[in-house]
């Protein structure tokens, strides 16, 4: 079943719903999905809706054009649509750490998501071994403070050649530029290894156990200019106790940004996350 995704927001008004319902029904369609949520604060309408779209009368390659016309331009709506027959293209940043890599490269392999991934990005060779074993090309540019933005634009140009529509951040170990992050505004997706904020610098789960910590978290977000104070998308946490090791941490903490950052890959595969300001909407 081929099917449409329509998510947008808009300013809240009375009968938006029947408007946005009536558009798939006079028109044949078959609504699968609908969920909607109003931010009373902001006053703001949200909206995820899915149709089938096996005897809608309007043209796939049209719905757009008159979805604007129609709606967005009266209601002063943002929205995107998405198509199920089209699979998102996904780009994998790594450094060195394999542990979320090799969870969403099993993840991809047994059919889980409904995504491509062309290529995989690293700024180490370590993880080459790990590429070839899927089968996906990987591509290593030894980035460091002199030849950043040279190689920056290599990346660049590879990511347009391979109709990139996402990054997914692995535990990626540099800063991405701000030309990179305005040119895959909320697609860049990163995994933090604590709640946000938390324990800053290059030790945190030893930082963590100094302090005593009761609970330890990860965080996944959209990559904004501002570090790691993108829009959040998933965050979870895990139980410590004063028996356990900064190995015990360490490890307990990779399985967490594993669960995390592939929660919050699958939500944006599956077109489940409407930003507004630098909050998220995430629908079931």
């Amino acid at each position: 079943m081929k099917t449409a995704k329509l998510l947008l927001h808009c300013p809240d008004k009375p009968g938006l719903i029947a408007e946005l319902t009536d558009f798939i029904t006079v028109n044949n369609g078959n609504i699968v999905y609908l969920d909607q949520y109003v931010d009373h604060v902001e006053k703001i309408f949200f909206m995820r809706m899915e149709w089938d779209l096996e005897n809608f009368l309007i043209p796939v390659e049209k719905i757009e054009d008159f979805f604007t016309t129609l709606y967005a331009q009266k209601h002063d709506m943002h929205f995107k649509i998405y198509f199920s027959d089209r699979k998102p293209r996904m780009a994998i940043f790594v450094s060195k750490m394999s542990h979320c890599l090799y969870d969403m490269l099993a993840r991809y392999t047994a059919g889980e998501w409904n995504v491509d991934i062309p290529l995989i990005i690293s700024n180490h060779p370590d993880l080459q071994s790990a590429a070839e074993r899927f089968g996906i090309p990987y591509y290593v540019f030894p980035i460091n403070k002199d030849n950043k933005a040279e190689l920056e634009q290599q990346e660049m140009k590879l990511l347009r050649e391979n109709n990139i529509d996402f990054i997914v951040l692995a535990r990626y170990m540099q800063i991405i530029s701000e030309e990179m992050i305005k040119s895959y505004p909320n697609n860049i997706i990163n995994i933090h290894h604590s709640f946000l904020p938390a324990f800053v610098g290059a030790k945190p789960y030893h930082a963590a156990y100094t302090r005593g910590v009761k609970l330890i978290g990860a965080t996944s977000h959209y990559v904004t200019t501002e570090l790691d104070a993108g829009p959040i998308i998933e965050q979870d946490v895990t139980r410590i106790t004063h028996k356990d090791t900064v190995v015990d941490l360490v490890n307990k903490g990779k399985d967490l940004e594993k669960i995390v950052l592939s929660r919050a890959v699958q939500k944006h595969i599956d077109h489940k996350i409407l930003s507004y300001k630098n909050k998220t909407v995430i629908f079931n």
